[in-house]
């Protein structure tokens, strides 16, 4: 049998099934008594699977959809972004013992100065009602005997493109902790031989976590920027738990002054 016969012949059951029970029910109040136990038993456990499907499904459909790069942007903003990691699923989900320069997909990449590596790395699907990204990325943090700790977020090219001294680059988050910590926002941008740098602390005890870089106090020389990212630095994370729901970036010109 074909693909399209097959899908014929299960559309008209389908349809045979809705209009049997629909029928069922409209007479329901005149049926015989006996023929009524009967269908009462069946829909029941009709219903029964019905129930679950439709949970199931319900809970399914309400999560963000995987690849949604959908999230609330300032006015003005001509470029906007959420990393990989927290919006498409990779192919490898996590990571243990996590070496320094080692990461999660193309973007992320994990830098410390441990002698021996208790940290792991690892993508999660969002299933909150109030989360936008698909996925968050959680870091377990054990014993630490290191002096740094931090997770580089590589900047698309696209986002390179035309920029000047006159932008904003806004980063905001969503933190999860089992205990409290310090957590800095660095942004770098290499242009020639220098790199300029750009720390904001992020304002965790805020319901909207948001940091932004003003282009304008930096001595960025605009005509030979070829690279940028982002360190998000630690500060004493020893056994903690850390979960980044989402991470985006957006930018946008600055109001003249």
């Amino acid at each position: 049998m074909s693909t399209r016969t097959g899908k014929f012949w299960h559309r008209l059951v389908r349809r045979g099934v809705i209009r049997f029970w629909a029928q069922a029910a409209r007479e329901a109040a005149d049926t015989d008594v006996r023929v009524l136990r009967r269908r009462r038993n069946v829909a029941r456990k009709l219903r029964s699977h019905l129930d679950t499907l439709i949970s199931i499904a319900d809970g399914r459909l309400a999560l963000p959809i995987i690849g949604s790069n959908t999230f609330p942007k300032p006015h003005g903003t001509d470029w906007a972004w959420r990393p990989t990691v927290w919006r498409d699923s990779l192919p490898s989900k996590g990571r243990v013992a996590v070496q320094t320069k080692e990461g999660l997909g193309e973007e992320v990449t994990l830098f410390h100065d441990c002698s021996i590596s208790e940290l792991t790395l690892r993508q999660l699907r969002n299933t909150r009602a109030k989360d936008l990204a698909p996925f968050g990325l959680r870091m377990d943090v054990f014993r630490f005997d290191g002096s740094f700790l931090s997770l580089v977020i590589d900047f698309p090219k696209e986002a390179l493109q035309g920029l000047d001294r006159k932008f904003l680059i806004r980063m905001d988050t969503i933190v999860e902790m089992e205990k409290p910590l310090e957590i800095f926002a660095r942004f770098n941008i290499k242009h020639g031989p220098n790199t300029e740098q750009i720390v904001r602390e992020l304002p965790l005890h805020e319901e909207d976590i948001m940091v932004e870089f003003d282009l304008a106090y930096s001595k960025l020389n605009e005509k030979r920027i070829e690279r940028a990212w982002v360190d998000l630095i630690f500060e004493g994370p020893e056994m903690n738990q850390v979960i980044l729901r989402d991470v985006t970036f957006s930018r946008r010109p600055r109001a003249e002054m």
